[in-house]
């Protein structure tokens, strides 16, 4: 516990709230905290806390001398200590986190001293909280005034422990997506004051509040309340500004000019020895330029403003916030784009928040939330002529223009019924409209590889057309999202038990893609003349000069929802003085529906038991020793009705051809097999939903254990380390081997031609399930149950493991300066990297092509794409004198494992007819890593913030450097291997996603 008679006492200021334990316990995500402490002989006397939006509570000091307030409001707070309607002692401007616990203690009552404002100090808040065992970091308001960050919530998260950027490939909009402690970017949970603001659609990402809107903001990576779930990853929890009894009102505007940027680097062809036999797609591209981008740079804008203040002083609050944001900029496509241009794009992310609030008496409050959160890309394309590197004039095409809109409004209600009972309400809807279209109409299909056209058929130049884009999306696309939680806290002797439900439900209409100009496009490949480009499905080797093209068909629009209910106990029980255990569970269930409305996944009961333990070692908050052990279940989202339960259409024809017309279409053409083929059946029919997956479906579900200790270190520092192990238990993918389903039904001694045998069906890997498969005479279903023998996986089952240990050491605010230090060893190994594919970019949750079949799954094991074996955080600030502060962010980390996808076994055959997708290259097995990795990168952001005396603090001037030393490696690079048996990819190896380039941000606010 710190001690009250610290003497450095220091000033208020943006810099002085740095006062966080990003390693400790705190309770779930939530929008309230905790006040607790000790009045030595103040028996029979009261605590008085009132907030700065009027909010008053009471509690007694009991005969231990302790009292406690369960469930306030995050905000500034006067603690009084009070006999007989005197005040006693004071205490002021006492800030509480969001779900953690503040401890104030009074000196001894006969000693005590009327105080008439006491400026709480750093040394007057516990450095450690030793009252929750979740492991999380929480950055405040005033931290993000100082810190150099992207003014985003992902930004934000980045800070912790163990958390890493997502592969490029995935987006929510035009914002990155993160990976917690080794699991996939689609299993984490977004929360806006208290609900649940996920992306309803795929659960890649969420919505976020306008940068100057967020008052705390937690990120949870492991170990929170069996009260919260369906996440196998981790938790950004975002509280918004409310309302006090002084109106406030200010405006910002930042600024980050192209002509300060540095571009990124350009992009060549690889150019690397080939083993024997091997030869590249095209043998004249290795080692030329495949993206130019010098030039290629944005600036962007941004304007935000608010208003804060009392419409009925004690009573009725409100604050509304604004923020508009542009980027604008170019970007240079590659040299094998369909359209040879430079994209002059414009992204605008305007967003709005506002939130009443109701303290309706002392002992209940009324909360509105309101916000929107909007993302629009669009541009215009200017011709780009690779042989001179010169822009030309606009070509009168268009990239799609992509608006994410999500609107949603939250209530919460809190009742403190009593001292000892609180109840608590949240219902909350969003609405989002998902758009994607072009501004041309252009009748003409996607010309997919135009560099690999025969040369001889076009004149040496590659045909391309208007067409911008391959996909576009129903007008009407988009979700409804609607939400109800309920909880009720009471608290008696040692125990705390808390009880509620947790229900969501999200519907989706007319998402998924469908294809532009004619409803196909045209792909043209080069391979060996005497090799199939597809052997899986008996296509004839092309001869020639190996030069073919494919008629590519991909249709996936549909509709569909999901419900989610949950319920759970959980006691907080304060064993002895210094012991604190938290025992819950949780049970979860989910229940997806199709576009028919018919249930296609219902998962039953799904329990998780939580157990967290706290130790105050010495009684006084200076060491603390925590475990957590618990159990985390994962729902689908409804995108796995979208090719999973729901009618779609993913089909490859094989043509040579004779000719090229002017709008680059294929003519004189062969078929080099039997029609359109598809490795996933999907041909247009609608799965039945009784045999799309199994009636023992188990959930994604995941086992976590913490260990872990804090340690103040003198006065001024405090340390940690952490241990966390994660254990994936089960996964839902989909495979697609009607043969198998065949050969189960022969085994059983049934005729498999009497059965409409499934395509593609979801499915646990590795476990036995029970599938319907039905009577094509109409007559009924028979169950079939299926176990990995007869996938023919054998003994494989899916698996995921994350082991880390954390380390920090962190100065709190004293001195003028703040600092902490973690460092992250991590390790994650296995075979099912999650609900996505990082290593292709494929984002079919729960539906990549691991699992599909037998062959695929050979040789999978390794290390996981979010495997970052070595993490260095640091972030600090420095307050130089009561007018400039300086501050500095520092990311340290090894890179990503690389793999080589080539085609399956010595003899480079396609068992399942995936092409390039077995975990072979060269002929050689070749495991997720095998490949080596990515380069190690260093990114170092500073800042600069002036707040002159003359304009009373209330001016605030900043300047931000990112990537201050302009290092500019690849993050990411493609796996494809092989175009053909024998022809190796021109752009395998290739650096697809790179670190952002420096850039500097300017700007300038006021507070009034």
């Amino acid at each position: 516990m710190a001690s009250a008679s610290h003497p450095h006492a220091l000033k208020r200021s943006a810099l002085s709230a740095v006062l966080l334990s990003l390693i400790g316990a705190a309770a779930a995500q939530s929008t309230t905290g905790t006040l607790y402490g000790t009045a030595a002989g103040s028996e029979g006397a009261t605590v008085v806390a009132q907030s700065d939006s009027g909010l008053k509570r009471t509690a007694s000091i009991d005969a231990q001398g302790r009292y406690s307030f369960g469930a306030l409001p995050v905000g500034r707070y006067r603690i009084s200590l009070q006999r007989d309607g005197r005040t006693v002692e004071e205490k002021n401007d006492v800030q509480l986190r969001v779900g953690a616990g503040t401890e104030v203690a009074f000196a001894a009552f006969g000693a005590a001293t009327t105080l008439e404002a006491v400026n709480v100090t750093a040394a007057n808040l516990p450095k450690i909280d030793v009252t929750h065992t979740v492991s999380k970091s929480v950055i405040t308001a005033e931290q993000l005034e100082v810190l150099p960050l992207g003014r985003s919530a992902e930004a934000i998260a980045l800070l912790a422990p163990g958390v890493v950027a997502g592969s490029g490939a995935f987006s929510n909009g035009s914002r990155s997506v993160l990976s917690f402690g080794g699991s996939s970017v689609s299993e984490n949970a977004y929360y806006l004051n208290g609900f649940n603001v996920s992306n309803p659609l795929n659960n890649l990402g969420g919505v976020s509040l306008p940068y100057g809107a967020i008052d705390q903001q937690e990120t949870f990576t492991g170990g929170y309340s069996a009260g919260y779930g369906r996440s196998t990853g981790g938790v950004i929890n975002q509280l918004g500004k409310r309302g006090t009894n002084t109106w406030h009102f200010g405006a910002q505007a930042t600024w980050a000019p192209a002509g300060l940027a540095e571009s990124p680097q350009s992009i060549h062809y690889p150019e690397a020895p080939l083993p024997d036999g091997y030869a590249y797609e095209n043998a004249d591209r290795p080692g030329t330029l495949y993206r130019h981008r010098r030039g290629d740079k944005s600036t962007t804008t941004t304007y935000s403003g608010y208003v804060s203040g009392p419409l009925i002083e004690d009573r009725l609050f409100v604050h509304l916030a604004a923020e508009s944001s542009r980027r604008e900029g170019v970007s240079t496509a590659s040299e094998a784009a369909a359209q040879q241009a430079r994209n002059h794009y414009r992204v605008d992310t305007p967003k709005f928040y506002g939130k009443i609030d109701w303290n309706i008496n002392d002992s209940n409050t009324l909360e509105y939330t309101r916000f929107q959160d909007s993302d629009r890309e669009g541009g215009y394309y200017n011709a780009f002529d690779y042989s001179t590197l010169a822009e030309g004039d606009r070509t009168g095409t268009f990239p799609n223009t992509t608006k994410l809109t999500t609107r949603g409004d939250i209530f919460k209600y809190t009742g403190y019924l009593n001292d000892a009972l609180t109840f608590s309400t949240v219902w909350g809807r969003t609405r989002t409209r998902n758009l994607e279209f072009n501004p041309l109409s252009s009748d003409n299909p996607y010309i997919n590889g135009a560099g690999n056209q025969d040369p001889s058929l076009n004149g040496g130049s590659p045909i391309r057309n208007d067409q911008a884009a391959l996909y576009t999306k129903d007008p009407n696309a988009g979700s409804t999202s609607q939400g109800l939680r309920m909880d009720l806290q009471y608290r008696i002797g040692d125990h705390e038990f808390t009880a509620g439900i947790d229900n969501m439900t999200h519907r989706g209409h007319s998402e998924g893609e469908s294809m532009t100009g004619p409803g196909h496009a045209w792909f043209y490949s080069r391979g060996r003349p005497d090799a199939s480009p597809s052997p899986g499905f008996g296509i004839s080797p092309p001869g020639g000069n190996g030069y073919f093209v494919q008629k590519y068909i991909f249709s996936t629009t549909t509709s569909m929802s999901v419900k989610q209910k949950a319920y759970y106990l959980e006691d907080r029980w304060q064993l002895t003085p210094d012991w604190l255990l938290t025992l819950g569970v949780r049970n979860d269930r989910f229940t997806n529906y199709n576009s028919d409305g018919r249930a296609y996944v219902e998962s039953g009961d799904q329990w998780a038991p939580r157990l967290g333990a706290s130790w105050d070692v010495f009684g006084d908050a200076s060491l603390k020793a925590f475990a957590n052990l618990g159990r985390y279940y994962l729902a689908l989202p409804n995108s796995v009705a979208i090719r999973g339960a729901s009618a779609s259409t993913y089909t490859r024809e094989y043509f040579t051809y004779t000719g090229i017309d002017a709008d680059g279409n294929p003519t004189g053409l062969t078929p080099l097999g039997d029609g359109p083929v598809s490795s996933n059946n999907e041909y247009g029919q609608t799965p039945d939903p009784r045999a799309v997956s199994p009636t023992d479906l188990r959930s994604q579900y995941q086992d976590e254990f913490i260990l872990g200790f804090e340690k103040t270190l003198g006065s001024r520092w405090n340390s940690g380390a952490k241990l966390t192990y994660r254990r994936l238990q089960s996964a839902i993918d989909d495979i697609c081997d009607p043969g198998s389903f065949a050969g189960r039904l022969t085994g059983m001694g049934l005729d498999p031609d009497a059965y409409d045998l499934p395509g593609c069906v979801i499915f646990n890997p590795g476990g036995t399930n029970t599938f319907q498969v039905r009577h094509r005479d109409g007559s009924g279903y028979t169950p079939v149950s299926m176990g990995a023998d007869d996938w023919g996986f054998g003994n494989k089952k899916a698996k995921r493991e994350y082991i880390a240990v954390d380390l920090f050491i962190e100065h709190p605010m004293s001195d003028r300066w703040y600092g902490r230090l973690d460092y992250t060893w991590s390790r994650s190994f296995g075979n099912t990297e999650g609900q996505v594919k990082s290593d292709i970019g494929q984002d079919a949750v729960s539906k990549t092509q691991d699992w599909d079949a037998a062959s695929l799954m050979e040789y999978a094991g390794g290390y996981m794409a979010n495997d970052r074996r070595h993490q260095l955080k640091a972030f600090g600030a420095y307050q130089i004198n009561d007018e400039w502060t300086a501050s500095a962010t520092v990311r340290v980390m090894s890179g990503m494992p690389k793999s080589c996808l080539g085609y399956y076994g010595t003899d480079q055959s396609d068992p399942a007819g995936y092409g390039s997708s077995y975990h072979y290259c060269n002929g050689q097995p070749s495991r997720p890593g095998d490949a080596g990795r990515q380069p190690w990168t260093a990114r170092l952001d500073m800042g600069v913030m002036y707040r002159p005396a003359l304009a009373g603090n209330r001016l605030g001037l900043g300047l931000d450097v990112f990537n201050v030393f302009n290092q500019r490696r690849m993050l990411q690079s493609t796996a494809k291997y092989q175009t053909t048996p024998g022809t190796v990819s021109n752009t395998y190896g290739m650096g697809s996603y790179f670190t952002p380039p420096r850039s500097v941000r300017l700007s300038a606010s006021y507070d009034f």
